[in-house]
């Protein structure tokens, strides 16, 4: 892997990312239980120092841990993404007695994180929430052993034990009650916290968003597994009634809409890197089999029609990966059309590498489609990131949007 802007140094730790995760991760994911949140690669993660990194390095970084950890093991790619995508609302925005609550146990892999955004009639519209946050005068959460769990669902596993005494209110009472619903949730419900948004000004779009910390045992909070295409822990939330004070307000009240979109930000570029490794690691298979495949009286990549769509594939893939790179080097760097260059990151890195991966599968044949196989593996994780952290179409329409607001940058 090679690009314009990096240094020796980073060429090496990407090297080095790629063989650990390899030698080391990926016999651990080999034994996790596929829509389970694999506690065992999560706690590697922090003993390779892997998961504090997403707390002290810079977007790029991020970019190239996602990117060289996909190349060779997707699950861990993943449960490193969630970890660093649930907590830096918290790093971010959190008081100090947040962070100093929950950051080391997500840092050395013995606390899972969660963000919860999505809804069942509000996805890529993020600001259509309807998890409603209700003013309330009640006395706080109750200690795990005062709670009846539903009789309909899974109660979200205990974590750390809620606040003892609760907040006051801006207005006077002790804090609200989260009721609704929150749906495609990753990690869920094995986290043992969640990042929650919740609709506090009724009406008030995506300015009466507040953010919440969510201990996973609070009464109220029960959660479900979802059956999907991608193999990693996605899930559902209900809401019932579940209190929530001023202490686990993340940032300001009201004000949640900015803690999401600061940390898909940072985090869409990185979604890019994770879908340029798993191009690049469909096109070195590629390079590898149509080397090898014996077709027509040669090798198959003596085919022109053969060599021109791996030609294709390397350069979808190299000109992803530079886009990414200047994404979350304009991130780093704090330039003001982040927004716009983190877009075309996600945008152009996820729709390459589904093309790549589609192109590979069809140059292997049949075997890509056996389970088991690489490409039938990448198959099935490629088609979620082109969805998830806002569709495709949605970064079009921002993309579009950033550009009329600041003509300069056309």
């Amino acid at each position: 892997m090679t690009a314009f802007s990096l240094e020796p140094a980073r060429l090496a730790w990407c090297a080095e990312l790629r063989a650990l995760a390899a030698e080391r991760l990926r016999p651990l994911a080999g034994k996790g239980e596929p829509g389970r949140v694999d506690r065992a690669l999560v706690a590697e993660l922090g003993t390779l120092g892997l998961l504090s990194r997403l707390f002290t390095s810079g977007a790029l970084d991020l970019c190239l841990m996602r990117e060289s950890l996909a190349h060779a093991c997707t699950e861990a790619e993943t449960a490193l993404a969630l970890q660093g995508l649930g907590a830096h609302p918290v790093h971010a925005h959190g008081t100090p007695a947040q962070r100093a609550r929950w950051l080391p146990g997500v840092s050395d892999g013995s606390v899972v994180a969660a963000f919860a955004l999505s809804e069942p009639d509000a996805g890529s519209d993020a600001a259509a929430l309807s998890l409603t946050a209700e003013p309330d005068g009640r006395p706080g959460p109750a200690e795990p052993a005062e709670r009846d769990a539903a009789p309909d669902a899974a109660r979200v596993p205990d974590a750390a034990p809620a606040p003892a005494s609760l907040a006051a209110h801006p207005d006077g009472r002790s804090g609200w009650r989260l009721t609704g619903e929150k749906c495609w949730i990753s990690n869920a419900p094995d986290a043992d916290f969640y990042t929650v948004f919740a609709r506090t000004t009724p009406g008030a779009g995506a300015r009466g968003v507040t953010a919440f910390l969510v201990p996973a045992d609070r009464p109220g909070l029960t959660g479900s597994r979802l059956d999907m295409l991608s193999p990693h822990p996605i899930g559902a939330l209900r809401f019932d009634a579940v209190p929530v004070t001023a202490d686990d307000v993340l940032g300001e009240a009201d004000r949640g809409f900015r803690v999401a979109m600061d940390t898909l930000n940072l985090f869409r570029p990185s979604v890019g890197a994770f879908a340029v490794g798993m191009a690049q690691a469909a096109l070195d298979a590629t390079l590898a089999h149509t080397a090898r495949r014996d077709a027509f009286g040669g090798k198959l990549k003596d085919l022109q029609s053969v060599a021109h769509q791996v030609a294709e594939m390397a350069l979808r893939t190299e000109s992803a990966r530079l886009m990414v790179y200047a994404a979350a080097t304009a991130y780093d760097e704090g330039a003001a059309d982040v927004p716009r260059r983190s877009a075309m990151a996600k945008l152009l890195a996820t729709e390459t590498a589904q093309y790549v991966v589609d192109r590979a599968v069809q140059l292997h044949g049949a075997r890509a489609l056996q389970r088991g196989h690489l490409l039938e593996h990448l198959y099935r994780e490629v088609r979620a990131p082109r969805v998830y952290e806002g569709a495709s179409e949605v970064q079009r329409g921002i993309i579009a949007k950033e550009l009329y607001r600041n003509p300069e940058d056309r």
